[in-house]
């Protein structure tokens, strides 16, 4: 009965360990359930908040504060992919380990314990073999017919042959008593034996097998446990570097490098506009023009407005409106009216005393409201393809990365063709390689792509070359003005009249003045740098000026996002140079 105790406690003690594993197993399952939900979530949030090719905020990415959070989102899938190793390792080595070392154990103790049962079961034969009672009861019998034949021997009635016959049965259950007697002391001798052997030999041997098993299914499962954790922990350093990726996303944002490069992007190459004139509604409607300054562009139409009454930069002619306007005698006060014709005399000059005044109202009138067109807020402007709706330094910029790309896409195109030329030549050599006729679909089809981007490329390179073109305005309106100045004060005037001063040949004194502005300007503008030329400059266009490569130059002007920039000689000849042709070096 004690060893049936101990069997008992055994085998519920082994077989509560396995259960034990079965539940950890099925624990670390659901962590990695856990971990791979956890890890798809993270996908899914990265995904949702990524950009999508071609979208606006896949543009904004030049900013550095746009492309951190890229960059934090990409750690952070990196990150749910280190949660789905975890969830993968722990299955592998955990799960799957235990499970088939549970099954193992199961096998095991199966066996140890049906041989426990089977030395129980031939434990339990030999001891019914043993029959005590046999031997007690042929040992009564014997001692009964040893008295009965005693009790003949005395009896002086009973005969000789009864005295014979009791004494032969007397002898006969003794003799059978005693071979009981053997029989039996065998048995027991045999029982002892067995019973020795099972629980001095058979049991211990079998418990010490089922607790090797026990220890090894604990030590396995301590392995278990520690692989719970060990299996996070060599992941750590690498979920370390996109933590640390994280942080130096938000360490590389640049707050002033994203503004410049904002002003860079949309930097329009325009000037600002000019002060408002004022506009004296007191003094009549058919008020003439002030007389105060001959820089007066007529009035403005709008805040923004091109060519404004204070362009001294792009239009530095006029800059100095004392050097340009008549002497005080020859002007009319501000706040005096002009004066009227006489009712039935000759008409009046159409620009009156003042014909400097006159020409800059009529470009006024003709280039300002064309160039304010495209300069008005609030206003979407019309895309075309090539870039016209966007100011000039924009437009130089989209040309440019147009042309590029064409270039890299005609490349393309040409390495594709010499690699198609090239096989079919080798077709030719070898026909059992291919047949060449096939190749022709290819090699026209990518003639037509070529000659299609070369059309696109020369389309673009003339929008580029207009673009530049526009880069010298400022000499071009200089240009346009001397031509009307001398137009407006040519003596083959409507009227036929001159100045009410009487100047033989207005023209010449306008043009004395002119280039005794340009003296000036040229005197009084000190340079802003120098700058040092890298390559020859023919200055062929009207305004430009010639440099040789290495010569230096004096800075008058920096480039507005045109493209070029106005410097001077050391003689005093001034013009204008492709800025990309020089390395400049402004004072400070």
């Amino acid at each position: 009965q004690e060893w049936g105790d101990q069997y008992d406690i055994i085998d519920k003690h082994t077989q509560s360990g396995l259960e034990l594993v079965e539940k950890y197993v099925k624990f670390v399952k659901e962590r990695t359930e856990i971990e791979q939900n956890y890890a798809k979530q993270l996908r899914n949030l990265t995904k949702k908040y990524n950009p999508k090719r071609g979208c606006k905020e896949e543009q904004e990415c030049r900013f550095s504060n746009h492309q951190s959070f890229l960059d934090i989102l990409n750690e952070m899938n990196d990150y749910a992919g280190q949660r789905e190793l975890i969830a993968e390792n722990m299955m592998m080595n955990i799960c799957i380990e235990l499970t088939k070392y549970l099954q193992e154990l199961k096998m095991e103790r199966k066996t140890h314990l049906s041989e426990a049962k089977k030395a129980q079961q031939s434990l339990e034969s030999t001891y019914k073999q043993l029959d005590s009672k046999r031997f007690e009861r042929e040992w009564r019998e014997a001692d009964k017919a040893a008295q009965y034949a005693e009790k003949t021997d005395q009896d002086i009635n009973a005969t000789k042959a009864d005295v014979e016959k009791a004494k032969q049965q007397a002898n006969m259950r003794t003799h059978i008593a005693e071979e009981c007697k053997n029989d039996y002391a065998a048995q027991l001798q045999k029982y002892n034996k067995e019973q020795s052997q099972f629980y001095f030999s058979d049991m211990p041997l079998i418990f010490n097998k089922l607790q090797d098993m026990d220890e090894r299914r604990v030590r396995k499962l301590a392995q278990g446990y520690v692989l719970f954790s060990d299996t996070e922990r060599h992941v750590m350093p690498i979920i370390g570097k996109c933590l640390e990726g994280v942080n130096k996303a938000g360490t590389n944002v640049n707050e002033r490098n994203d503004s410049i490069a904002l002003i860079e992007q949309y930097k329009s190459g325009f000037e600002r506009p000019g002060d408002l004139d004022f506009e004296d509604y007191s003094q009549g409607i058919n008020r003439a023009s002030s007389d105060s300054s001959l820089g007066t562009l007529g009035t403005p139409k709008g805040p923004l407005e091109l060519l404004g009454k204070n362009r001294s930069k792009p239009f530095w002619l006029f800059s100095k409106k004392s050097k340009l306007s008549p002497s005080p005698s020859s002007l009319t006060p501000l706040s005096t009216p002009p004066a009227s014709s006489p009712a039935n005399g000759p008409p009046s000059p159409k620009f009156g005393r003042d014909p400097l005044s006159y020409c800059l109202k009529e470009i006024n009138k003709t280039v300002k409201p064309r160039i304010s067109s495209f300069r008005t807020l609030g206003r979407m402007p019309t895309v075309t393809e090539d870039f016209g709706h966007l100011p000039p330094e924009q437009r130089r910029k989209r040309l440019q990365q147009k042309l590029d790309d064409i270039g890299k896409e005609l490349q393309k195109e040409v390495d594709q063709s010499e690699a198609l030329e090239k096989m079919k030549d080798v077709y030719e050599k070898n026909p059992q390689m291919g047949d060449p006729a096939s190749l022709s679909p290819q090699i026209n089809q990518t003639a037509q792509n070529m000659e299609r981007l070369r059309l696109e490329l020369s389309k673009y390179e003339k929008a580029d070359a207009e673009t530049s073109l526009m880069a010298v305005s400022k000499c071009t309106v200089v240009i346009y003005l001397y031509l009307l100045f001398s137009i407006c004060v040519s003596p083959s005037s409507p009227d036929g009249t001159h100045s009410e001063e009487g100047t033989p040949d207005p023209s010449q004194a306008i043009y004395a003045e002119f280039d005794d502005d340009f003296e000036e300007e040229e005197e009084l503008v000190a340079p802003i740098g120098q700058c040092t030329a890298m390559y020859n400059f023919p200055g062929a266009s009207e305004g430009t000026i010639t440099m040789q490569e290495g010569e230096v130059l004096s800075v008058v002007e920096e480039d507005k996002g045109d493209g070029w920039t106005r410097v001077r000689r050391a003689n005093g000849n001034e013009g204008y140079i492709p800025t990309s042709y020089v390395s400049i070096s402004l004072s400070k």
